[in-house]
């Protein structure tokens, strides 16, 4: 499939010990630091259009720096960002200094470590937009360093809010937004501390005792229930506080560790399991509404701070963000090969001797060993049936026997990804060609004409990588029929929480169901569906939902599908093909724990998600049809 942008990976590190430990335990003070690196490196694959990276310093000197931030933009970031600290420190000399030393001066040497890497969803680019964000001041209570894995859907509600308290935004951005907000709240919560103590203390002890009694959970019950969205937001205080929250529905995942010597948080829980050596018990799951914070002392207090509300955790992180490494993960993947073995055989005639299995690679190849395994048990049950049957009617013999063994699940690795081809030209056929060699192919294993060749990918969206690189390539070999299988469910509406899925137009399964509608005379059901959503603008949240689904209630699955590969197949393959998607049944059963799936239902789980869903649809009508009212 073409690579799906993702918003994004976060890792956060509190270490609890004073330096010398980690100096004399570990051999450096760069211990967290270290761990921070493989952290990002780890989640490598959520975020490859920047990265960034934050330290909170706890003991610097007035006068010297104490939040020390590093960000780059482009797939090598992580590696240019530690190359830079590493040239930073090695000036310095921190493993030469003491302990006080190092807490006082090294750079990038601290208490607090925070890492993000970043795919935009919001198509804005540039270094100015990678996390984390810093909000400066004189007051290390008063400093906030932010990043997180998140997309607001009423940004503008949030920043009317911000804007009515007085501020004035740099930029138009829900993370600008959103620092500024909590901002506000900490600047309130320092304001609430200074009032209670002003009558019995003096700075520089008042200062101090502000920094002492910050309550970060007071800042995010102050604004977090006017955020609608998936997120799991990070945040540090210049003077030590810290905290991780997530989303009440769950949408965006977080995990977190903790023992003596550290406090972690990340997007994934393999990540900390194989960066600390832990078990998978060993890393608990930020519960959705709930906040990780670590107080300036280092006191850890995970606590509620919205309602929990409908179980929405992405489906799309178990198909095809984290890494499958994680046992859960490679289970539920392995489990949507199988579910999919029915459809398959059917798509085939049950001809195993003229059929050929194979996946598109990398991210498809769990699903597709889940999917051979049925595919064995299923010809194991076809084995032993003609026995039982050879054996009743008295035909049983060894020649009978290593005749039903002979058959085999053929399995080839088909599909190649080749080198990273770059489509440098922009016009038309050669553009196209160049395409087409992004993947290669196994010569020689499918007799032309004669086999069938099945292969599975993990999901189908656009299409275009479908259209240009993967059916070409398979056409190649000229079999009789190419059955693209898709692991996932057909992807049919936007997502409005991190992913880079935001216009209607793109989804491939959405144009097959208006070519489907205009086909069939249906064209106002498009225009009626236009006129609703005009409406809905300025309904309230009750009274919101979804009238998209009305493009597709004419159709079955198969209908749609038949009509993508009608639109997708390219003039030139002679083989028949065909597209199978997983059901939105199956995928819960293979993912029971994360049912979020607005973007194959429709069902969106918040007013956000639905507003603009509807105004997508009233853009992509007016693009397509102009203003027909």
């Amino acid at each position: 499939m073409e690579p799906l942008r993702h918003e994004c990976g976060i890792a956060m590190i509190r270490l609890r010990q004073p330096l010398e430990y980690y100096k004399q335990k570990y051999g450096s003070y760069a211990y967290g630091l270290g761990k921070l690196y493989l952290m990002m490196e780890k989640q490598h694959n959520r975020g490859q259009e920047g990265a960034g990276v934050g330290v909170v310093k706890l003991h610097a000197r007035p006068g010297e720096e104490y939040v020390w931030r590093e960000r780059a933009v482009g797939s090598q970031a992580i590696t240019e960002i530690f190359g830079e600290i590493t040239a930073r420190l090695e000036e310095s000399h921190p493993e030469d200094m003491s302990a006080s030393e190092a807490e006082l001066t090294a750079p990038f040497i601290g208490e607090i470590y925070m890492g993000h890497l970043r795919y935009s969803t919001t198509g804005k680019h540039g270094i100015g937009y990678v996390h984390p964000f810093l909000r400066r001041n004189n007051w290390r209570s008063r400093n906030l360093l932010m990043c997180g894995n998140f997309n607001m859907t009423n940004v503008d509600s949030i920043f009317r809010s911000v804007v009515a308290q007085g501020q004035h935004p740099r930029l138009y951005s829900d993370t600008i937004v959103i620092l500024e907000q909590l901002g506000y709240a900490l600047d309130k919560e320092n304001h609430r501390i200074y009032r209670e103590l002003r009558d019995s203390m003096e700075d520089p002890e008042l200062t101090m005792a502000i920094e002492d009694r910050i309550d970060l959970r007071r800042v995010l019950k102050a604004t977090a229930p006017s955020w609608d969205g998936g997120y799991a937001m990070c945040g540090a205080t210049g003077s030590g506080d810290m905290f991780v929250v997530r989303d009440p529905n769950g949408i965006r995942p977080a995990f977190y560790y903790v023992d003596d010597e550290v406090a972690v948080v990340a997007s994934e829980r393999t990540a900390i399991q194989t960066v600390f050596g832990v078990q998978t018990d060993d890393v608990r799951e930020l519960m959705p509404g709930c906040a990780i914070t670590v107080s300036k002392r280092g006191e850890i207090d995970v606590t509620r701070i919205l309602d929990e509300g409908r179980n929405e955790r992405c489906s799309f992180e178990r198909i095809y963000f984290s890494r499958g490494s994680d046992a859960d993960i490679y289970r539920e993947r392995k489990q949507l090969g199988r579910n999919l073995v029915d459809k398959v055989l059917d798509s085939v005639d049950r001809d195993y001797d003229h059929t050929v299995f194979s996946f598109i690679p990398n991210t498809a190849e769990v699903a597709f060993l889940g999917m051979v395994q049925g595919l064995e048990a299923d010809l194991d049950r076809m084995r032993l049936e003609a026995i039982e049957r050879m054996n009743a009617a008295g035909t049983l013999t060894a020649d009978a026997v290593k005749e039903l063994m002979r058959r085999k699940v053929r399995v080839e690795k088909v599909a190649i990804k080749d080198i990273k081809l770059r489509t440098f030209i922009s016009e038309g056929d050669t553009r196209n060609d160049l395409a087409a060699h992004v993947y290669d192919v196994t010569y020689g294993v499918i007799r032309p004409g004669v086999d069938n060749l099945v292969v599975i990918d993990d999901s189908i969206v656009r299409g275009t990588t479908l259209r240009q690189s993967i059916l070409r390539m398979l056409g190649r070999l000229k079999p009789r029929r190419i059955v693209v299988v898709s692991s996932s469910p057909q992807v049919r509406y936007p997502d409005y929480y991190g992913i880079d899925m935001s216009s209607l137009g793109e989804f491939c399964a959405f144009r097959a169901a208006v070519s489907l509608i205009e086909d069939t005379g249906r064209s106002g059901v498009l225009r009626d569906i236009y006129h609703e959503c005009l409406r809905l603008a300025d309904a309230s949240d009750a009274e919101l939902y979804n009238p998209v689904k009305a493009v597709y209630e004419p159709f079955t699955d198969e209908e749609v599908a038949a009509r993508i590969a009608k639109m997708l197949t390219p003039p030139e393959i002679t083989s028949e093909v065909q597209l199978i998607y997983q059901s939105i049944e199956g995928l819960h059963q293979a993912v029971p724990g994360c049912p979020g799936d607005w973007y194959f239902s429709g069902d969106y789980p918040t007013a956000g998600g639905l507003r603009m869903l509807c105004k997508a649809y009233i853009s992509f009508y007016e693009n397509r049809y102009g203003n027909q009212r």
